[in-house]
């Protein structure tokens, strides 16, 4: 049978927002081809350009049927028809999820140099610096500047790809994000005391004529699935603000 992929009704249509087949997309699949009755048409709207090369051999190994793709107003239009097997849907989004529920993040760290560890993870390696330092320059950064990097980086692709998902055009999204110690002098070695995080003060700053409401709701979406920021509010004092520009 030929589609007319213009014209196509489809059975369930998701949004897939920025995410590729290896950060969770398939996941997403999965769970709304379950909505999908067996012969039915799911389609996933995606920004992401690499899906336009995964997804077809993705849907031959899983037995679904792939007819296609075509533009909407920005994002590509992706249609799948649901195989026959009942069952094997169900059994591939469980073992999925349980994957994924085990997964471990592993890196492992050297002293590489006067001031400097070198940490390796997957493909990447990145050298950190000294504890502290209150130069406006140096070689490398220290690790509580690679901690709040990390926090401000979750926050800002989080929202990004969830605006995204939202279907919400943010022309430009922008963190400012400062923190303080307990003691740095205890963290630096010069006395006892607390080197915990005291507080961090994080603003994001969104260019956008969207709903405001929505774009709200977005952000505070990202702040809730953030395991870094859902870590760090345990025990530091997290201030965020969303400011709309």
């Amino acid at each position: 049978m030929v589609y007319d992929l213009k014209t196509i009704s489809a059975d369930v249509i998701f949004d897939g927002g920025d995410m590729d087949c290896g950060s969770g997309l398939i996941l997403l699949i999965r769970e709304n081809m379950l909505n999908t009755p067996v012969g039915g048409i799911l389609e996933m709207r995606s920004r992401e350009p690499s899906v336009a090369t995964d997804l077809p051999p993705w849907c031959r190994m899983v037995g679904h049927e792939y007819l296609g793709q075509t533009e909407g107003a920005g994002y590509s239009r992706y249609f799948l028809k649901r195989g026959d097997d009942i069952h094997a849907e169900e059994k591939a989004l469980e073992k999925d999820k349980e994957d994924a529920r085990k997964y471990e993040w592993r890196l492992r760290a050297r002293s590489t140099g006067h001031l400097k560890s070198t940490i390796y993870t997957r493909n990447f390696s990145f050298d950190t610096g000294q504890s502290a330092s209150f130069e406006e320059k140096d070689s490398h950064p220290c690790a509580i500047e690679y901690l709040l990097g990390s926090l401000a980086g979750s926050l800002s692709t989080g929202f990004a790809t969830e605006c995204a998902r939202k279907n919400l055009e943010v022309d430009d999204i922008e963190l400012s994000l400062s923190a303080t110690l307990n003691n740095i002098l205890a963290h630096m070695g010069i006395e006892d005391g607390d080197p915990s995080l005291q507080s961090i003060e994080l603003k994001c700053f969104a260019s956008t004529f969207e709903d405001e409401e929505k774009v709200h709701q977005a952000w505070q979406v990202s702040l809730n699935r953030s395991p870094i920021a859902a870590t760090l509010r345990k025990s530091v004092q997290l201030h965020t603000k969303l400011i709309i520009v």
